[in-house]
């Protein structure tokens, strides 16, 4: 039997992974002919991304693995946990470049071959933007949170070989040495800004924050259309990965059958499938006005209505 064909997401990870492995060879080429410790900043990183490439492969192929028995949300969560490793590399390796750069400008700084540097982050960036490129292909495609990560640090990897350029450029034609420590730290406390953004993102998703206000709202609002619906409480969503779950009670009339009941949530679901696609939904039917003693969302049905139709 011929093994399964990767999805968009699993090649955009391979060709992040094939780009790290490339540019980690150029760099530790160009980090020792220069000595510039903002290019070693820029070869921290690169290092970075290759780590981060392969736990971004092994999460997107984890993630895409169907529920079973012991997953029954399935996997999704698994990109989370590789972010949240992930950050902690970046933070050692910010805290090892800035460390470097102050000991270089403090002792004095020195850049060897300052043009085999620029060559190199030239390439890098050229190379970068290809992949960029592809992964936002692949974003539009598949909407993998990995792929949408590990974009944003490519993006990222651009204005850091920028500033290894223009650290390079200072140093060999205006003289200003002090210029390749100084954007090292820089670089450094551009690496902690990042590792403190994916964090929160990875936190918030393992932690199983709601969606955003804007979204819950347009939820609702789509919900609310169907004419047998007399209101909608105890919203919750959440999302894993590349997967959004929702569930929520609705407060039908009381006198309804069960199979009109389940004819209604099956239009609604119907309706909702439509304006989100690929989100799981769980819809509990109540008779009008109750609510349960668990139910601590719950509103009066003329005010959900109502801001569904404000929102």
């Amino acid at each position: 039997m011929s093994a399964p064909t990767p999805s968009f997401a699993e090649k955009a990870a391979r060709a992040s992974l094939a780009t790290a492995s490339f540019l980690m060879v150029l760099k530790g080429w160009a980090a020792w002919a220069t000595g510039s410790v903002a290019m070693l900043g820029s070869l921290a990183d690169t290092l970075l991304d290759l780590i981060a490439s392969l736990v971004t492969l092994l999460s997107v192929r984890i993630a895409a693995e169907p529920p079973d028995r012991e997953h029954r949300f399935g996997h999704g969560k698994a990109e989370a946990l590789a972010a949240l490793f992930q950050v902690a590399l970046i933070a050692v390796s910010a805290t090892g470049i800035a460390w470097r750069a102050v000991e270089t400008l403090v002792g004095g700084a020195h850049v060897g071959d300052e043009g085999a540097g620029i060559l190199v982050s030239v390439v890098a960036s050229l190379v970068t933007i290809a992949l960029v490129a592809y992964q936002r292909r692949a974003i539009a495609a598949s909407g993998s949170l990995a792929i949408r990560a590990d974009n944003i640090h490519y993006e990222s990897d651009l204005a850091l070989n920028v500033a290894v350029i223009v650290a390079l450029l200072l140093a060999r034609y205006a003289g200003w040495r002090e210029a390749d420590p100084i954007f090292g730290i820089g670089i450094a406390l551009w690496l902690g800004v990042n590792a403190w953004r994916a964090s929160v993102a990875a936190i918030n998703q393992l932690m199983d924050r709601e969606w955003p206000e804007e979204r819950r709202r347009r939820f609702v609002e789509v919900a609310s259309r169907h004419p047998e619906l007399r209101g909608i409480h105890d919203l919750r969503t959440r999302t894993a990965g590349d997967r959004d779950f929702v569930q929520f009670h609705v407060w039908v009339d009381p006198e309804m059958t069960v199979v009109d009941a389940h004819r209604v949530m099956d239009e609604i679901e119907a309706r909702l499938a439509r304006e989100f696609p690929g989100v799981e939904i769980l819809i509990h039917p109540d008779p009008e006005g109750y609510v349960g003693p668990e139910d601590v969302l719950a509103v009066p049905p003329d005010e959900a209505l109502a801001a569904a139709q404000r929102g």
